[in-house]
Parts: structure tokens; sequence; C-alpha cells
């Protein structure tokens, strides 16, 4: 677990096995740390009880040769990622889809996004409130987003697919 939170704090996957070495007196190799992240990246570690509201927004990644849409949510007071989805269309059924995800694990809140035609139609079939975010909640958006896309497309630089017709299971992780 502590290997995960430095990788996700930002090191690499070298440096989080040279810092094991030093916190644990411990050798673990950098493909170790990428085993442990294959395996817990599907598991939910942390799950926050209370949601004030859904800031949603998407931007487009490239893996390999293809670009994709990658969807975020997160809770405005804490900042916390609520929900990541990765699809190939951004549409008001993708859009449609994801909310119900978020609603099925997190209730009914307000949603907050960019103004993306998708939105409306998307909250009006599930009966959500939607608002456009302020500025401040833009700001804190996009930090996350570009965040999980240089995460993602570094990922993607080291680990390549080449896979004809990927599934993305491997990103998703």
């Amino acid at each position: 677990m502590y290997s995960l939170y430095l990788y996700f704090l930002g090191l690499s996957l070298s440096n989080t096995s040279k810092a094991l070495v030093i916190f644990r007196e411990e050798k673990r190799s950098h493909v170790a740390v990428w085993n442990w992240i294959q395996r817990f990246g599907s598991c939910q570690i942390y799950k926050r009880k209370r949601v004030t509201a859904f800031i949603i927004d998407e931007t487009v990644i490239q893996i390999g040769d293809h670009h994709f849409w990658l969807w975020i949510c997160i809770e405005p007071v804490h900042g916390s990622v609520l929900g990541i989805y990765i699809s190939e269309d951004r549409n008001m059924l993708v859009a449609e889809n994801f909310i119900r995800s978020l609603v099925s694990k997190y209730g009914k809140h307000t949603i907050y996004t960019d103004g993306g035609t998708w939105y409306d139609q998307a909250c009006d079939v599930i009966g959500l409130k939607h608002y456009l975010h302020s500025s401040i909640e833009k700001s804190l958006i996009e930090r996350v987003n570009q965040y999980l896309k240089d995460r993602i497309e570094s990922f993607d630089d080291y680990y390549p697919c080449r896979q004809e017709e990927c599934n993305l299971f491997h990103v998703n992780n």
C-alpha cells in the first residue's frame, strides 16, 4: 500500500522501488510495483462517504494511435475523484451511462459541468439538476484532468498497448 501511495503521489516506478529500499530496507523491482498497481488498481481503497455535488468534465487522451475520451467526476469540497470512465465517443448516451454509475454509488446530487449539450440531455433523462461550474470549480477539474491525462499518456509511453482490438483493461487499471 505504501508503494501505491508513493506512486500516486507522482513518483516513477523505479523511484518508488528505490524509496521502498530506504523505507523498508527491502529491495523490490519496479516491475513488482507495476504488478501491485495492476492488482490493486481496480480495488476501491477509499470511498468518500459524504458527497455534496458532482463536478464532471471530459478530456481527450491518446493511447497508442487512438484517441479516447477520459470522463472524470470529482467532489467539489474535498477535491476527491469519485469516478473515472474511458470511452471512444463523447455523446449523451456515454454521459448518461457515466452519471448513472455515479448515482448508483453515491446517490443523486447536483451536477456541475462546462456546458456540453450532452450533459443537459443526460441530466434531464436521469432527473438531476445541472448547472455550469464557476471558475474555481473549472480550475479544480482541469488540474485533476491534466494530472490524470499526463499519468495515462506517460504510462502508455512506457507500456504501450500492442493489441489490435484492445479492451483498455490495462488503462482502466
